[in-house]
């Protein structure tokens, strides 16, 4: 029979109930004062490995049909981002064992309409996992807590396990460490990987080649990866970072397989407050704190956080689990994300003034984003109209900035809103703004110049006004002085542009001219920003309550 249907909004079939029994009927705890009893999972821990065995509700079966395998598993590929002590090492672990005895492959429903899976083994396939670093010493991580789990009395009885230094086989299957090079693992077949410590996986170590390397091979046999890292550096170009930005990708598929459970103190934790540093490392490791029932002892913590030799931005990503910075980054991911409101909207009718900044031209196949930005002249909230970037994969092989749609926005955004004000940088679009000068330039209260009320440079002669318009909204932020709308393609661009000094002053520029990684929507906020500055200046408040930074 087919499954049995949602007993609750928007559940879904999965083998998680499954492998969590198992795990408690066949693993114990490795180490600490639990040692040798049954492996019981936080709440937080079972949650995510519900999620990871989400199966497709519309499997009728069998697993083998012909030839092939069909894995009606929805994730490929996993990411768990908490901090260091959370209790990622044995969770890996046992998925490890797991996924190379129990029954994780659905092969069809039972009576009841409840998903029933079977082993890889049982399907021709041998059942090999792998735990992989960059170094041996990361491997250990996880590796330890496996073989201290294989090695347990009820698992070797009933599977036959054998558990060695190196590694552990089953009649059918193998679990084993993997540090070798990229090239060494092309062949491989693994139903499953573990990706420990991704955030250090950088081209440097040929990160990203070993990562490409193991989905290839898991591709070859549907099978599944987790990746286990700390918070990641913006701009180190780690496995992490690029895994961040896949998950949250916007596909034209929505069910992209992957999956991201990523959890972090909240923006305004103050690391020089006792109360807020608690506060925010109990919400970063959830019910592993000790104020949770859990074995992390937040004090010790604290004094760790303080010690002299240890750096801020180092506590910030290993205890606070933040995504911080890069060493030259405009903004810091906590930064932007302290000034985040999702919830607030801007109303029809409300005076707002526009921002915008356009590309055109394909640099190595590689086009910049165009970007258009709103703020609320009341009290300075920033939000995204619209951008439009280059997708990722074969969908933006071809893809070009969609001129049409820019221009349908624009003319939208003035007959929504009462625009006051219009900063636009020219360069490629010098038509288009052009003839926006002539359509809107008369009715706008805030003009760039006399001639030109919407043409705003942010190249050329103009370093100064660029320097003090880049700072203005740089303060605005730090200072949290204003909000914006939070939206995922503003945020990553915030985070993304990086401080470039000149003569007069900061800049700021992509990480190098043709990197992926766009910045075009700071630009619009920029203009947007200095057209609602301007508008102040000209006393456009004063029959307003300004509720907010006035500039």
């Amino acid at each position: 029979m087919p499954w049995r249907g949602p007993q609750y909004p928007g559940e879904l079939p999965t083998l998680g109930w499954y492998v969590l029994d198992w795990m408690e009927e066949y693993l114990v705890v490795p180490d600490g004062p639990a040692e040798g009893e049954p492996l019981v999972l936080t709440r937080e821990q079972a949650q995510f490995v519900l999620q990871l065995y989400v199966v497709d509700p519309r499997f009728t079966g069998p697993a083998i049909q012909g030839r092939a395998l069909v894995n009606a598993r929805r994730v490929r590929r996993a990411i768990l981002s908490r901090p260091k002590g959370w209790g990622k090492s044995p969770l890996l672990a046992a998925l490890c064992l797991v996924e190379m005895l129990g029954d994780v492959v659905l092969d069809g429903w039972d009576s009841d309409g409840e998903p029933v899976g079977r082993p890889w083994s049982s399907l021709g396939f041998k059942a090999k996992t792998q735990v992989v670093a960059t170094s041996e010493a990361q491997t250990k991580y996880t590796w330890e807590p496996l073989l201290e789990m294989a090695g347990g009395e009820d698992l070797v009885n009933e599977y036959d396990v054998v558990p060695m230094e190196t590694f552990v086989a089953v009649p059918r299957g193998r679990a084993e460490y993997v540090t070798s090079s990229a090239t060494t693992q092309e062949g491989f077949r693994p139903v499953f990987s573990v990706l420990d410590q991704t955030e250090s996986w950088t081209p440097t170590v040929r990160g990203p080649t070993l990562a490409a390397a193991i989905r290839r091979n898991l591709g070859k046999v549907n099978g599944c990866s987790v990746e286990a890292p700390n918070s990641f550096t913006p701009g180190a170009k780690s496995v992490a970072e690029s895994s961040f930005k896949a998950a949250k990708a916007r596909t034209r598929s929505r069910d992209s397989g992957i999956l991201l459970d990523h959890r972090e103190a909240p923006p305004d934790t103050d690391p020089a407050d006792p109360e807020s540093l608690l506060a925010g490392l109990a919400f970063a490791y959830g019910d592993s704190a000790d104020r949770a029932g859990g074995w992390v002892n937040l004090r010790r913590l604290v004094a760790e956080y303080w010690d002299p030799d240890t750096d801020p931005q180092d506590a910030r990503q290993y205890y606070l689990n933040q995504v911080t910075h890069s060493a030259d980054a405009w903004l810091s991911q906590p930064e932007v994300a302290a000034i985040a409101a999702p919830g607030t909207v801007v109303a029809d009718g409300e005076r707002i003034t526009l921002g915008f900044d356009g590309s055109r031209k394909r640099d190595r196949s590689v086009t910049d984003a165009t970007a258009l930005v709103g703020c609320r002249l009341s009290d300075g909230h920033l939000f995204e109209i619209a951008i439009w970037e280059q997708p990722l994969g074969p969908e933006g092989a071809t893809w070009q900035v969609p001129v049409v749609e820019v221009l349908a926005a624009v003319d939208s955004a003035f007959e929504r809103w009462d625009v006051v004000g219009f900063f636009a940088d020219p360069a490629k679009w010098e038509g288009h703004v052009t003839d926006w000068e002539a359509k809107y330039g008369p009715r706008l209260q805030v003009k760039s110049m006399r001639d030109h009320p919407i043409e705003w440079w942010m190249t050329g002669g103009r370093s100064v006004k660029i320097v003090r318009a880049t700072l203005r909204l740089h303060t605005a932020i730090v200072d949290r002085e204003i909000t914006f709308c939070g939206s995922h393609l503003l945020t990553k661009h915030l985070i993304q542009a990086r401080r470039r000094e000149s003569a007069q002053g900061i800049q700021i520029a992509k990480a190098h001219p043709t990197s992926p990684d766009k910045i075009d929507g700071v630009i619009a906020a920029i203009l947007a920003t200095e057209a609602r500055a301007e508008a102040v200046a000209r006393g456009l408040l004063e029959d307003e309550s300004l509720g907010g930074y006035t500039f």
